[in-house]
């Protein structure tokens, strides 16, 4: 085993980390460390990693590490055998996939995950503008998108992932909705065809985001489908709905407010630019071609983790 980890540059400090890694030296495992710090860095050090013959690499972070390091082991021609496998260590503010997973939050037992075999997973390909996106957790738009590109780092240093639930509580009644067309194909080439408002979208791989809350609570990450939420305003009434889906902030919700559909692809046209969150990473287009590729990445998941089909 040789680990490959990919540090966030905001946790260079934590010292659980620093000291499972010296554990894990000392029984001879090689790890490899590199720290990032600003956009670009990740696939930087995913390259050197695996130059070293890193079999392992570790996103050490939030959801944005882990996103950048699927994603640039995405962009390699490689076939998913030939890559190394992909492990988590949440240290992030809220750690969506890692809680939803159920990746242990103590550092050791998060890295002893890499002692096992890994399981094949899928990621959501995004095609915007020419250009190729890969996204291992969720991509949303409208209300959930902008509380994560509003919630302040001392916020987020302070209440940690109840600070994006307190970003949504100040948004209340200044959120508009916006405007789309959704066309895909489901099971056995079933179509899906939606168009209007709406104020908040999950596309899932996995299953929540902006600190816990469930946009796709059914979404499993190795069945080769997207899971699509849409939450309409209810009879124009913006804020209500958004009230409700904080207070409640689970499937009881989300049954009663969104549109819901499983697909093995999606086209979104909107009317105007819209912004679809990738693993906490915005890109802004009119239209996306969003596909679900089956077994892209092979990953280091716990036991009867609830994101497989198998759990």
């Amino acid at each position: 085993m040789h680990l490959g980890l990919v540090l966030n540059g905001k946790a260079v400090a934590d010292e659980a980390l620093r000291q499972a890694v010296t554990d894990l030296r000392a029984e001879g495992i090689a790890v490899d460390v590199r720290v990032t710090w600003e956009a670009g860095d990740a696939a930087r050090c995913v390259d050197e990693l695996i130059a070293l013959g890193a079999t392992t690499l570790v996103a050490a972070g939030g959801d944005g590490t882990l996103g950048e390091v699927a994603s640039a082991l995405a962009a390699l021609s490689h076939g998913a055998d030939a890559l190394p496998s992909l492990a988590v260590v949440p240290l992030g503010t809220a750690n969506d996939f890692a809680a939803a997973a159920g990746v242990p939050e103590d550092v050791g037992a998060a890295l002893a995950l890499c002692r096992g075999r890994p399981v094949a997973i899928d990621l959501l390909r995004i095609e915007a503008d020419g250009e190729t996106h890969h996204c291992i957790n969720l991509a949303s738009g409208g209300f959930g998108t902008s509380i994560t590109r509003d919630t302040g780092e001392g916020l987020k240093k302070t209440f940690g992932g109840l600070a994006y639930v307190l970003q949504g509580l100040t948004s209340l009644g200044r959120i508009e909705p916006l405007r789309a067309r959704f066309e895909g194909l489901g099971l056995a080439g079933a179509a899906f065809d939606w168009e209007g408002d709406f104020i908040a979208l999950g596309i899932g791989n996995g299953r929540q985001a902006g600190g816990g809350q469930p946009l796709c609570p059914d979404a499993r990450i190795d069945d080769g489908l997207l899971d699509l939420t849409l939450v309409p305003p209810l009879e124009g009434e913006v804020a209500a709905t958004l009230g409700t889906l904080i207070a409640e902030g689970r499937e009881a919700a989300l049954d009663q407010t969104s549109v819901r559909a499983r697909l093995t692809r999606l086209r979104i046209v909107a009317e105007q630019p819209l912004v679809l969150n990738l693993d906490g990473e915005p890109l802004e287009a009119t239209r996306f071609g969003i596909v679900c590729e089956p077994e892209r990445l092979r990953m280091h998941l716990p036991a009867g983790c609830p994101l497989l089909s198998g759990a």
